[in-house]
């Protein structure tokens, strides 16, 4: 009985040393990996993003003011706050009735100014025809003279007439001739007075009518309507009370045009700054953006911003719409890029097997931005070549792969 307890004693020691000594010594002949259990991917052209993660909140990108056209009184209000309302739909209804006064009064004033007009320009055609009456009379008292001059000259020289009388008649020539240049100066300045009284009230009733015009013009908008889509923010007065001219009336957001209101965690907020680029995931489809205000307040661990987008009437926005973020801190545009795998290790060079002809062919190819999803490749492949993207290090024998 001691005996058989002895060789058990020894036994279970030389046991646990043999099966040390095969763990231990005697490698396992493991099994080569099966074809279909290979990441095998293809070089193609396309983009290599190095971001970080946020996620965001569709809303208007602007808000709409609409102030009042006139002073007037408030006689309906159709809409409620945060109703919807399409372009085009009548809001608030002011009563048109004072600003019907005004167009009448501005009417009544620009017809006598008109008729003012009237009267100056009758007047100018009087005056003128005035004043070309007392030039010819001065004409024809300087060509009398003229004649009588010549006469008296002749008369003067076989000693017709005295010298006295000669004298006389030449300076009533020399006098009239001086009232003519007078009076044509005195003409001139009475006529350009008439063309700028004529200037004056031309301009007077141009500005009237610019009133006027714009005085009508508000009496079509005394229907208050939505200026596009959106949703009714606030509605400044109640039915019965007066308002002035560009008073603030409504409040609006506009539903044409969106932005996204984005947050990531404080853990980025350096990386977050205006004009950063940002993609934003809407279902399969990714939109392209910046970033735009950052908030400098942190609110529970999370950074606020907003994300200005290059489609920001996309067919598939609309408010309160939540979407993923992706903020770019550095991208490789058209690449060429595979997949990230194991066979890829730390560092910039890297030996990969490409098939050909069924055959594995080793490459030393050179990476350049590295991603979890893609590496850029610059140099060693070319776009269309497949790539073994599995580690091969522990084979021995590539032969064994079936790769066909």
């Amino acid at each position: 009985m001691s005996r058989a307890r002895n060789g058990l004693y020894i036994g279970i020691p030389m046991l646990i040393m043999a099966v040390v000594i095969l763990v231990v010594f005697v490698p396992f002949h493991s099994q080569p990996p099966q074809p279909q259990d290979l990441q095998i991917a293809e070089v193609e052209i396309g983009n290599v993003v190095h971001s970080f993660t946020g996620e965001g909140i569709v809303v208007p990108q602007s808000e709409v003011i609409i102030l009042s056209p006139a002073s007037s009184i408030i006689k309906e209000i159709l809409k409620e706050v945060g109703s919807h309302v399409d372009a085009a739909e009548p809001i608030i209804i002011l009563d048109p009735t004072p600003i019907q006064r005004e167009i009448e009064n501005i009417r009544d004033q620009l017809e006598v100014k008109q008729n003012a007009l009237r009267k100056n320009q009758l007047n100018a055609r009087s005056t003128k025809v005035d004043l070309d009456y007392n030039v010819q009379v001065k004409n024809l008292r300087i060509a009398s003279l003229k004649s009588e001059l010549t006469d008296e000259e002749q008369l003067l020289e076989v000693g017709g007439i005295s010298p006295a009388k000669f004298e006389k008649t030449r300076q009533e020539l020399e006098l009239a001739e001086k009232d003519l240049l007078m009076l044509k100066e005195k003409n001139l300045i009475q006529l350009q007075q008439l063309e700028a009284d004529e200037e004056g009230l031309r301009l007077q009733i141009d500005m009237q009518e610019k009133v006027l015009a714009t005085k009508e013009e508000a009496l079509g908008k005394m229907i208050i309507r939505a200026p596009s889509a959106g949703i009714i923010l606030s509605i400044r007065g109640k039915v019965g009370e007066k308002v002035d001219s560009d008073r603030l009336l409504i409040e609006m957001s506009d539903l044409t045009n969106f932005k996204i209101q984005g947050k990531v965690d404080d853990d980025f907020s350096e990386q977050v700054k205006t004009g950063t680029k940002v993609y934003v995931g809407i279902d399969d489809e990714k939109l392209t953006g910046v970033v735009g205000s950052v908030s400098p307040v942190i609110r529970d661990r999370m950074i606020d911003f907003d994300v200005n987008l290059y489609q920001s009437n996309h067919f598939k926005l609309r408010p309160n719409l939540n979407v993923s973020l992706e903020v770019v801190l550095t991208e490789q545009d058209s690449v060429m890029r595979i997949p990230n795998g194991s066979a890829l290790s730390r560092g910039r060079e890297h030996q990969v097997y490409v098939i050909e002809g069924g055959k594995l062919v080793p490459r030393q190819i050179i990476s350049g931005l590295r991603t979890e999803a893609w590496v850029e490749v610059v140099e060693g492949l070319k776009a269309g070549d497949r790539v073994i993207l599995t580690d091969l290090s522990s084979i021995k024998d590539l032969d064994e792969l079936d790769i066909n």
